[in-house]
C-alpha cells in the first residue's frame, strides 16, 4: 500500500489533483484538496489516477510513501 500525502504549505489550490483523480481528492470550500482515501493499492485501478495527480501538481505538494 502507498500513503497519499499533501503538503498543505506547498499547495496553492490549483485543483488539478481532484480534476484528474476525483475518487481520491475533493475540493474544500476554498478549492484546496481534501483526501477522500488515504491509502492506495499500487495494483488497484485507481492507482494510475493518483500518479497522474502527483505528476500534475505544479507545486509538487502531493507525494506517495509506503503505508505502515
Amino acid at each position: 500500500m502507498k500513503r497519499i500525502n499533501i503538503d498543505t504549505s506547498k499547495c496553492s489550490g490549483h485543483g488539478r489533483c481532484y480534476t484528474v483523480s476525483p475518487d481520491f481528492f475533493d475540493p474544500d470550500d476554498e478549492g484546496f484538496p481534501v483526501l477522500l482515501v488515504q491509502d492506495v493499492d499500487p495494483d488497484s485501478d485507481g492507482y494510475q489516477s493518483v500518479l497522474d495527480a502527483v505528476d500534475n501538481c505544479p507545486e509538487r505538494a502531493i507525494t506517495l510513501t509506503d503505508a505502515e
